[in-house]
């Protein structure tokens, strides 16, 4: 052997037994662990489990002592570290001989850390990476001040030999890897270097890495292996930079993160309690954070060399391959203010001071336009999430149609001579990606606007309303699109650099203006370009106040993340104030905790939010949503937007028919006829008699009251677990209601039948008879009201939905409909969550080749208009005319027909009935395969767009993995993908898209449900 690979024992666990026995007496079992340069062993006792360590031959025996001095001292603070178990003779280690290679070799005994590896925890929670953080502090903190002169060693992975281990095995790395190293370098030589001389040195563990930090505790999804038990592998430790040690924990659970810089910011939000960084320990953080990445790149490259053969050298560095490239696209300044800002601090130094400069001299500083801003003369214009500056598709912006007449038609109408967009506004129009994804999988885009736009006249001029130096002028190169534009530097009367940076000028006007030129206040430095310059746009011209140019030089984003808003607003402040804008100019909409607690004020506690974290939703487009932010989400829950979110046919027949006529059914008019005639049309004769109310609701107790004028009877029969409704007579026919909680049971005129669930009821899909006998027990039910109520109707949905996204076996309706009409009753199918197409076919109860008497539809009739509607026989509807007026105010007005209309034409147009069957096919293809990866996952069931996902516990006893499901849905939310629970248990994942949903929304809503499900092994 040679090199760093010299002096490793070649004990095999027997003889590692032997020699446990002889120096600590009994053992039961010894495993061989994975180590780079010593032996590791766990030893079995009857004691409990031991960790053996037998030491590389080259090993310091003073540093080894160090080390057990450390424990001493951590003993006395923490309980996540090892204790040192003396031999039977009272010694710290033992010395033994390698039975092959000769050499010699310290043995040490400690106690075992019980915990998973981090490496092995799908799910880190923000919380475990703030407890990684702070029992790092603690760490750091119990060992300030201690010192001995072992741990002043030579060593290739301490943090200040990292420049010279870089450069001395350069050679080693291939062409990426090297220009990745370099550039690293540099970073370091720029932000690191000049401040090495006021960073505090200590005694540090200096290998946190996800194989030494061990996790455990709690038993739900939510809690288990989410507390840090164990930090090990003290080989490592070294007298260095105290930052250093976080350093390393930060390289490392950057690694197989959704959103590294979060991750890092976590355990520094845990850290900096405990053992709060100084600033310039702060500002050297991120590259201490990459350098240490680099090193463990550049010496995986020398050991992989070295000793091809083993895998454990190289565990990480798959990850660090794609890690490093994506963290160097990330500017320094920009990362270290996210650091900043989660150990709470000011994000960027000095902000506040520049902010408050601009405060100090507001209403002293030249007109940027040359002209005072007044309520008189400008104009705000919205560009936000929910603004109308697009209709349709909020992504695509097309700002020929949208941005000229937008602001020019606003300021000729007001008579105004200037627009303001507002800063800190979240707007949908921009397309081009900043430097970081944020924490969403699904790609989060920039959406806060950090500037001040002013619209106005091209030609008008722009004055510097400070003095300053010219930074830079010219062309801003994508994706930022200024056109042309300038950048000035100015300090506050304390030092603080700032700048200002004038967007969308045009050329000419910048001729003659130089990088270093000195501007007055008040001087014309350009003016407003013309569309091209613009983008398109109206001519108006960009401005912001910048705190950190990270680097640039006049191409600056314009546009930040939402995830990190407080960051973006500290690197780009609201020159509102310097620009004299009126406050009313720039309204701040309510943050979401104001309008949760609004909420709870003026709203009743009955009315529940989904998810843990509440979205609040500003917009929405077929199958997506955005939040106020501008975040996005893929809705595969929301089935009452039916045919998409703001279709623009729904829209425009709206809006159209609200502009003419909105009256109700007692006057003639051609729209409701038209929509009777055309909904009859689909379905079977004899049903084309059509009944419109405003909610499903309303429905449903249009239709019991009609079986009963047609029967005489009252009894109704419904299914275990049902919906139908909210009124007080639909709670009495709703078993999720009334056996629920707050619930008082079925009255007597009610009997509940079995819900043919072939997967958790008593007959199973692999019984022949299983509908023949879930239908026996609807005979009972009609059998049980026979006596005393009759018969009037068996109200059940086709496809039980509350129940769990049931699909009946089949033939079961058409069984179960035969019990009910031989008991003199007629059967009402509840079509509101299945109808028009949801399931693959027209109406679900097409597939069980029946006809009901009566058929109740509901809202995504309307696409989310409030619409319900009730379709019979002749027979039936005239038995329902007793004399007695139906007549529902808005049920079957004019609009609401309209709308009705609308849908009906682009679920026609579109064949969104036969892409229901095809894109719900594949989705229960990709679902069906989640069984054999998932344990948990015990039924995947649907038709259509009309699924659902059932959790077990345990595959024979079904036990129900409630909280595992919410757990499943509330991690999708904050990927950005949006589905709900089900089920009598809760626990069935609840998947109903609006129909536009497509095969690219499939595989991305299964790849994130892949991943979460895993964390639950």
């Amino acid at each position: 052997m040679s090199g760093i690979l010299a002096g490793t024992p070649d004990f095999t666990p027997g003889e590692a037994a032997e020699l446990w026995a002889d120096a600590y007496g009994d053992v039961i079992q010894v495993d061989r662990l994975p180590s780079e340069r010593d032996q590791n062993f766990r030893v079995s006792t009857a004691k409990g489990t031991r960790l053996l360590k037998i030491f590389n031959a080259r090993e310091d025996p003073a540093f080894v002592g160090v080390q057990h001095q450390v424990w001493d001292r951590l003993g006395d603070h923490v309980d996540y570290c090892p204790r040192l178990i003396k031999t039977r003779s009272g010694s710290p280690t033992r010395t033994v001989a390698s039975p092959r290679l000769g050499t010699e070799h310290m043995a040490r005994a400690t106690t075992w850390l019980d915990g998973t590896p981090l490496s092995e925890v799908g799910y880190r929670s923000a919380s475990l990476l703030r407890d990684l953080g702070a029992k790092l502090g603690a760490l750091d903190d119990a060992l300030a001040g201690f010192d001995h002169p072992a741990a002043h060693r030579a060593f290739r992975w301490d943090l200040r030999r990292a420049p010279a281990v870089l450069a001395q095995h350069r050679d080693h790395l291939d062409g990426a890897g090297g220009k990745w190293a370099d550039r690293v370098d540099e970073l370091y030589a720029g932000r690191v270097v000049p401040r090495l001389e006021r960073l505090r040195t200590s005694v540090i563990h200096n290998d946190a890495n996800d194989h030494n930090i061990l996790c455990g505790g709690g038993r739900d999804p939510w809690t288990r292996h989410q507390t840090v038990t164990g930090i090990v592998d003290w080989g490592d430790m070294v007298h260095s930079y105290t930052v250093g040690n976080v350093a390393v924990a930060l390289a490392y659970v950057a690694l197989d993160h959704d959103d590294p810089l979060g991750a890092a910011s976590a355990v520094i939000h845990g850290y900096q309690p405990v053992y709060p960084l100084t600033e310039d320990e702060l500002d050297v953080l991120w590259g201490m954070t990459l350098m240490r990445l680099a090193v463990s790149m550049v010496l995986a490259a020398v050991q992989q060399r070295e000793r091809p053969d083993d895998a454990y050298l190289t565990v990480s560095q798959d990850s660090v391959q794609v890690v490093l490239p994506a963290l160097l696209e990330l500017p320094y300044g920009y990362a270290t203010a996210v650091l900043r800002h989660a150990a709470e601090v000011e994000p960027v130094r000095g902000a506040s001071a520049v902010a408050d400069h601009l405060t100090s001299i507001a209403g002293t500083t030249q007109p940027v336009l040359g002209v005072p801003f007044t309520q008189d003369n400008t104009i705000k214009l919205d560009l936000g999430v929910d603004s109308l500056v697009s209709t349709g598709d909020p992504t695509v912006f097309d700002a020929s149609e949208v941005g000229i007449p937008s602001a020019e038609r606003k300021m000729a109408a007001a008579g105004a001579s200037f627009a303001v967009g507002a800063f800190g506004e979240a707007r949908l129009i921009y397309t081009h990606p900043v430097f970081a994804t944020g924490p969403s999988p699904l790609s989060e885009r920039r959406t806060i606007h950090l500037g001040v736009d002013l619209f106005a006249a091209v030609g008008s001029p722009v004055h510097a309303p400070l003095a300053g130096l010219v930074r830079a002028v010219g062309p801003a190169p994508e994706p930022q699109g200024y056109g042309h534009a300038i950048t000035l530097r100015h300090e506050t009367p304390g030092g603080v650099p700032f700048w200002t940076l004038y967007g969308h000028l045009s050329a000419d006007s910048l001729a003659t203006v130089a990088p270093g030129d000195r501007i007055e206040a008040g001087h014309p430095i350009g003016s407003i370009g013309p569309p091209e310059e613009n983008g398109g746009w109206s001519p108006h011209l960009h401005f912001m106040v910048i705190t950190d140019m990270l680097d640039h030089a006049h191409d600056f984003p314009g546009v930040g993340l939402a995830s990190h808003l407080e960051v973006w607003t500290s690197l780009a402040i609201d020159p509102s104030p310097l620009l004299g804008i009126p406050a009313s100019l720039a309204p701040q909409e309510p943050s979401a905790a104001e309008t949760a607690s609004r909420r709870a004020r003026y709203l009743a506690p009955s009315l529940r939010l989904s998810y843990q974290e509440p979205v609040r939703l500003a917009r929405g487009w077929m199958q997506w949503l955005w939040d106020d932010a501008g975040r996005r989400y893929l809705d595969a829950y929301n089935n009452v937007p039916h045919i998409g979110h703001a279709h623009p046919a729904v829209v425009a027949a709206a809006a159209r028919q609200m502009a003419v006529l909105n009256t109700n059914t007692r006057y003639l008019h051609e729209s409701i006829i038209r929509y009777a005639e055309r909904l009859g049309a689909t379905l079977p004769p004899p049903l084309d008699v059509c009944v419109f109310t405003n909610s499903a609701s309303e429905a449903n107790e249009v239709a019991v009251r009609m079986a009963r004028a047609a029967t005489g009877r009252r009894g109704m029969v419904v299914l275990e677990d049902a919906y139908h409704g909210h009124t007080t007579s639909l709670i009495d026919l709703s078993p999720y209601k009334h056996s629920g909680p707050g619930g008082e049971g079925p009255p007597d005129w009610v009997a509940v039948a079995a819900v043919p669930d072939t997967y958790r009821g008593p007959y199973h899909a692999d019984d022949p008879a299983a509908a023949a006998r879930y239908a026996a027990d609807v005979k009972r039910a009609c059998a049980d009201l026979a006596s005393d109520w009759g018969v009037a109707g068996f109200l059940a949905e086709t496809f039980p939905s509350v129940a769990g996204q049931i699909v009946p076996p089949a033939g079961y309706l058409a069984a179960a409909y035969e019990h009910v009409r031989a008991a003199g009753g007629l059967v009402i199918a509840d079509e509101v969550q299945t109808g028009y197409g949801r399931t693959g076919t027209l109406y679900a109860f097409e597939q069980q080749g029946v006809v009901p008497d009566i058929v109740v539809l509901g809202k995504p009739i309307g696409n989310g208009h409030p619409i319900g509607a009730v379709v019979t026989t002749r027979e039936i509807a005239d038995s329902f005319d007793t004399g007695m007026e139906f007549f529902s105010t808005f049920g079957g007005n004019t609009v609401s027909a309209a709308v009705g209309l609308a849908v009906l034409d682009v679920l026609e147009r579109d064949g969104l009935v036969a892409h229901s069957q095809e894109v719900g096919g594949d989705l229960l293809q990709a679902l069906g395969e989640l069984p054999s990866r998932h344990p948990i996952v015990g039924d995947v069931r649907g038709r259509g767009l009309y699924l659902g996902v059932e959790l077990v516990l345990d595959a024979g006893t079904l036990d129900p993995a409630t909280d595992e499901a919410s757990f499943v849905v509330n991690q999708l939310r904050q990927r950005g993908i949006l589905i709900g629970t089900e089920g009598p248990f809760g626990n069935v994942l609840k998947i109903r898209p609006p129909l536009p949903f497509d095969h690219r929304n499939v595989a991305l809503l299964v790849e994130h449900l892949d991943v979460v499900l895993g964390w639950l092994h």
